[in-house]
């Protein structure tokens, strides 16, 4: 079943199919772009002080040129750029990571895309639980999409023809020992943490952790099990991570997929998002994973 197929079946109105067709091509775009393009520093910064490489300024150009075209889509805000950006008339609205991790791909470590696609004039005042659809474009061995319309999640590969075909069907998340702990430079300071870390580690769990968002997502979601944590600590007590273009698309797909999203106290789906830059803690995975993060370190 393709890409196309798939959404047709689900009931998906044509306004949102259009803009999976659209994301279809952004993530081809990507794929090629990655294997051929510089892998160097661009000479720039984001609005958040980070350093980009010329890959993230490619992916950032390639969404939001593709998403100016689609008449259904009005507003749109990158992780790149310094405010949400009205690009049309259109009643939905893409917030997006372009290129999630883009410091692993000189290494020729897999590398992402987040997507979240909501109906709203501003980004501002929404919620995680707002989204219409989520969305993860994983580069590695092969390019692959795992996204959600809210009625469960699945995944689709690349084929050679640039189709996207249905590869895996109701994705679900289970209980099971693997962990990628984020942010570990946190236990030298919070003690919570490190009795947690210590925890995984007397318990035998299978450590991994890439340094990528999206590529430790998908193996959660893909091995049904696991957690995935980042905490916040000193000068960064919510951590590094942006709820719009990260951890609200993210935890869309967990729930989706029967785990669970915390920042240790409330659900990341219900948290609002009073600023474009908000971060948050996350805990993120296998139910019972989250709820002993919340246990440890809520």
């Amino acid at each position: 079943m393709t890409l196309s197929e798939y959404l047709k079946e689900q009931g998906v109105d044509d306004a949102l199919h259009s803009i999976f067709m659209t994301l279809k091509e952004a993530v081809a775009s990507i794929a090629e772009a990655i294997k051929i393009s510089d892998k160097g520093k661009a000479g720039t910064e984001n609005i958040y002080g980070e350093e980009q490489l010329a890959l993230d300024v490619l992916s950032d150009k390639i969404l939001g040129e593709l998403f100016k075209k689609n008449e259904h889509v009005g507003l749109v805000a990158s992780e790149e750029l310094p405010d949400e950006m009205s690009v049309g008339e259109g009643e939905y609205a893409a917030c997006y990571d372009p290129l999630d991790g883009s410091s692993l791909a000189d290494v020729n470590l897999a590398v992402g895309t987040i997507v979240g696609i909501y109906k709203t004039d501003t980004f501002v005042g929404v919620k995680g639980d707002d989204q219409l659809a989520s969305m993860i474009a994983v580069y590695g061995p092969s390019t692959t999409m795992i996204l959600t319309v809210k009625k469960g999640v699945v995944k689709f590969q690349m084929d050679d023809k640039g189709e996207f075909v249905m590869c895996k069907s109701d994705i679900q998340v289970g209980e099971g020992k693997m962990f990628a702990p984020g942010n570990l430079r946190a236990s030298a300071v919070r003690e919570d943490y490190l009795k947690l870390v210590n925890y995984w580690m007397k318990e035998q769990y299978t450590l991994r952790y890439s340094g990528g968002m999206v590529p430790d997502i998908n193996q959660i979601l893909l091995k049904g099990k696991g957690i995935f944590s980042y905490p916040g600590y000193g000068d960064t007590p919510d951590g590094k991570l942006r709820i719009l273009f990260e951890c609200a698309p993210m935890s869309l797909l967990m729930e989706q997929a029967g785990g669970a999203s915390t920042d240790g106290k409330v659900r990341v789906l219900e948290k609002i998002v009073e600023r474009l830059d908000q971060r948050t803690p996350i805990f993120i995975g296998s139910k019972e994973e989250v709820k002993r993060c919340e246990e440890y370190l809520g």
